[in-house]
Order: structure tokens, then sequence, then C-alpha cells
């Protein structure tokens, strides 16, 4: 980019373009998931996952080859329209319903997992933005291997994704976001209190096990809820979580700023509270 203002306007219909993509692959998920008659959300999301990583390592691999960023980018861009040249015939071919509004505020059960959804998102960009910085700040490991947590958290969250479908068809949707909220909770207090890196350790792998499954959940019910047209669902939830990851970790931020990183840390257990108290709500009968 010539200019910062050029790189912001770019980088606005990147993440539109983006966000758009995100929804429509939810609501395809959703609508392939539906016709299989069994579980694959988490399966798909582990995708997800395993994308990120896999993608930032190729880049990382082009970069130390001496390629220029443009070449990286435009790499990168090839096998994507590669890819979706490949899948598009496959693709599912649905329809809304007549009379159906493109837009709509959240509302009932959705406005409820879009919140959760929220949470979670934000709870991950804690991990991502301000985790390193809490086990080098508490003297745990050197700060040239501050990353290290993420990495463990990234991990244990894509392995459990790729279990989650399993795990869902055996114990149901509720005791996922139960247990799975739980579990995530005890994480980040063992993360925060935790006296050695060992433990700090464990406490990735905890929040990494009990997140992997919620986001999943909470998107299977959304396009199957009957409170409001799935596709404007999946979109609530979507934004929301959207939200969570922008504004979560600045807030998180702020607060360290006045009572300390560690001391701020709590707010995300806390506040994740609301997965297990809400998951009756998300899969009641009210909501379908």
């Amino acid at each position: 980019s010539s200019s910062p203002f050029t790189l912001g306007v770019t980088l606005l219909f990147f993440g539109a373009a983006l966000g758009s993509l995100d929804v429509a692959v939810n609501i395809h998920a959703v609508e392939v998931e539906r016709g299989a008659g069994q579980p694959l959300m988490s399966g798909f999301h582990a995708q997800y996952s395993l994308g990120g990583v896999v993608g930032a390592m190729f880049i990382t691999l082009l970069l130390s080859a001496g390629a220029s960023p443009f070449a990286c980018v435009t790499v990168a861009s090839l096998l994507i329209l590669a890819m979706m040249w490949v899948a598009s015939p496959r693709l599912l071919r649905t329809r809304t319903a007549d009379g159906e509004p493109h837009f709509a505020l959240p509302k009932g059960v959705v406005l409820v997992m879009a919140i959760l959804a929220a949470i979670m998102f934000l709870a991950e960009g804690t991990m991502l933005d301000w985790s390193a910085l809490l086990i080098t700040g508490n003297g745990l490991v050197d700060v040239e291997q501050g990353g290290i947590g993420f990495v463990v958290f990234s991990i244990a969250m894509t392995v459990m994704r790729f279990g989650g479908d399993a795990l869902t068809a055996r114990i149901g949707d509720l005791p996922t976001l139960v247990w799975g909220g739980l579990v995530a909770i005890g994480g980040f207090a063992v993360l925060i209190l935790a006296p050695v890196a060992a433990v700090a350790m464990l406490g990735f792998v905890l929040v990494g096990l009990g997140a992997a499954n919620i986001v999943p959940v909470l998107f299977r019910r959304a396009g199957s809820q009957t409170v409001m047209p799935p596709g404007l669902a999946i979109a609530a939830v979507t934004t929301m979580g959207y939200a969570g990851i922008l504004l979560g970790p600045a807030a998180i931020g702020f607060l360290a700023k006045h009572w300390g990183l560690a001391n701020a840390f709590w707010v995300v257990p806390a506040i994740l509270v609301l997965v297990p108290l809400c998951a009756t709500v998300v899969v009641g009968r009210r909501a379908h």
C-alpha cells in the first residue's frame, strides 16, 4: 500500500469480505450437518483452527525463503481461488424463504447465543493478545518464549475440536456447553495462579479443551432455532463474536492498566460463568 489511507480502505473491504465469508461457510456447515443427521460442526471449526496454524507456517516459510509480502499474499490468494473453484460445484444450493428480511437484530435465544459467542471470542482474543505478557510478567518463562502458551492453547483447542463431534454426539449439546465452560473457567484460574511454567501450560491446555466446542455448538443451535431465520441468526452470532474479539482484549488492556494484568485476567473466567448458566436456554425447547 502506498499510504495509510489506502491500506485502511483495503483492510476495511478485506474485513467485510472475510466476515461475509465467515457467515456463509457457517450457514453452509449447518446445512451440511442437517443433511448428514449427525454433529459435524466441531470438525469444520477444527479445520478452521488447523488452517490458521498451517497458513501461518506456510507464509513464514515463504518469507524465510526470501519471498516478498506481495508474493506471499498472491500465492495465498491463488490457493484460495483454486480451492473455491474445486469446491464450488459441490456446494449445496439453498434459498431463503420468500419475504425473509436481509437484516434483523438478534432477539430471544439468538441474543443469548450471540452474547455467549462474544464472550468466547473475547476469551480467545485475550489469550492471543495478553497471555504471553501474563506468563512473562509473572516470571514463569523468558520473554523469547512468551508465545509458547498460546501455541499450547491452540493445539489443545484444535485437537479437541477434531474429537468434538463424537463427544457431542455421545453426551449432547447441553453437557458440552456446561462442562466445556467449567473446564475453561478452571483453566483460566490455573493459568492466573500458576506458580511455575508447567502449571501455566496446564492452564492453557484446559482453556483450549474447554473452549473448543462451545462456539461450534452455538453455531449449530443458531442454525436450528426457530426464533429467527437461520441465516440472520448465524450472522448475528458471528458479528457479536467479532465484536468480542475486537473490543474484549482492548477492555482487558484498559483494566490491566488500573488493576494489573493478573487481576484483569480474572474478568474473563468471571464472565465465562454465563456459558454454563445459560446453557439450558440455548438448548431448551423454547429455542426450537
